[in-house]
């Protein structure tokens, strides 16, 4: 397949010639070179496919009419709203999950991390649902399914139980959250993650709201661990909004431990102004990925499945003006979350790398109209074309191929 007359990261116009799932050759644009499996870029900018890393498809009311906002204040009063709320719909939970996702990919999301709420409530039922989304879009997207504990591990007996359960059926990353705030007990938490992990062979995920210095501790103990238990490139800190608060002394520690433990951040662009410089974070070489969250669900009525609108937040949280900064978003909303996904793609080095759309990349790219990436950002256009795998796997805001 050739891939005619597209922009790459806005450079002059180009072929894409794939082959297979790899793109084999970028070369100057040739109206000449015609071929019948060929796609039109007609200009656009070609980018490479967004990456959800932090999203909770298995909380999601995408499709559902809007209701007003009742979740009470704190992560435990959220949780407890989402538990008495979530099975209040006509729509069987899985369609709910399964229309999310198709129209996350619709838009250009073929890499995704999901949370999949395991606790005495649901049980399984959630990470079931998300299983089932998976399998559906199984030749549109990769999908990561994180077995998470929303109501904490030790709160309710049986939790654990549930956990591992859902390692033996097929959870690829083991989540943790707020080891000190939630469970009271960050050792005893961090013990069951980690050990968990360690026995399934799977990466861990830290869901992180402590404020101030209470997240620098927990995220201390969860840097020991790391460096203890030989999980360097196995771990991710989520959220984590305010570990910039306490210190310039304490935010420049944490980044340059993340970058010697290959600790990688999921952010999704939370309006705080406590959280870690992300041009500090990318400068020194820290995996960084962005994701939507939760997607109009019982926590917020925020999210439409649409990670050029959550690149254009990320870049705004940050007070980004210049296009190599934003710019710097859109690369993090993209390879950046992609590199959390597997080690195999190409990290952002910096501020100014923009990688993805090369010779031996992974062929997964949207298409997407726009002036330049800057621009594109800020105009969130519609017309677009998505390629996961060497095939279009969208167009025009409609998944193709099913």
């Amino acid at each position: 397949m050739i891939i005619r007359n597209v922009r790459p990261w806005g450079a002059a116009a180009a072929d894409i010639v794939v082959e297979g799932d790899r793109i084999a050759e970028v070369r100057p644009h040739d109206a000449a070179v015609l071929g019948a499996a060929d796609v039109d870029g007609r200009g656009r900018l070609a980018l490479p496919s967004f990456s959800d890393v932090h999203v909770h498809l298995d909380s999601s009311r995408i499709g559902l009419p809007f209701r007003p906002h009742t979740g009470g204040p704190g992560v435990w009063g959220m949780m407890l709203n989402d538990r008495r709320h979530w099975r209040d719909t006509d729509v069987p939970h899985a369609e709910i999950v399964t229309g999310t996702l198709e129209r996350m990919i619709a838009r250009g999301t073929t890499r995704v991390r999901s949370y999949a709420q395991v606790d005495v409530d649901c049980r399984l039922e959630k990470f079931d649902s998300v299983l089932a989304a998976r399998e559906a879009f199984r030749d549109h997207a990769d999908v990561q399914i994180m077995t998470f504990p929303q109501a904490g591990i030790l709160r309710e007996p049986g939790t654990v139980d549930l956990l591992e359960e859902s390692l033996k059926q097929g959870a690829d990353v083991m989540g943790g959250i707020d080891p000190c705030q939630l469970d009271r007990d960050p050792v005893a938490h961090l013990d069951i993650v980690f050990g968990l992990a360690e026995k399934y062979q799977v990466e861990v995920d830290i869901h992180l709201h402590e404020p101030g210095a209470l997240g620098v501790f927990s995220t201390e103990l969860v840097l020991e661990r790391t460096r203890a238990l030989g999980m360097q490139g196995k771990v991710t800190l989520s959220h984590a909004y305010d570990l910039g608060s306490v210190s310039e002394a304490v935010s420049r520690r944490l980044i340059d431990e993340f970058a010697e433990l290959d600790i990688a951040m999921a952010t999704v662009a939370p309006s705080t102004t406590g959280h870690l410089s992300l041009v500090q974070l990318a400068e020194a070489g820290v995996r960084v990925g962005l994701g939507e969250d939760g997607q109009r669900d019982y926590w917020s009525p925020y999210g439409n499945c649409d990670m050029l609108d959550r690149t254009w937040q990320l870049a705004f949280v940050n007070g980004f003006r210049r296009d190599d900064h934003i710019e710097l978003a859109l690369a993090v909303a993209t390879m950046g979350g992609a590199s959390i996904m597997s080690h195999a793609s190409p990290r952002v080095a910096g501020v100014g790398d923009r990688p993805g759309v090369a010779a031996g990349d992974r062929a997964d790219l949207v298409l997407v109209d726009g002036e330049t990436p800057t621009s594109a950002v800020m105009d969130r256009g519609v017309d677009r074309t998505v390629i996961h795998d060497g095939r279009v796997v969208a167009d025009g805001l409609r998944v193709t191929g099913r």
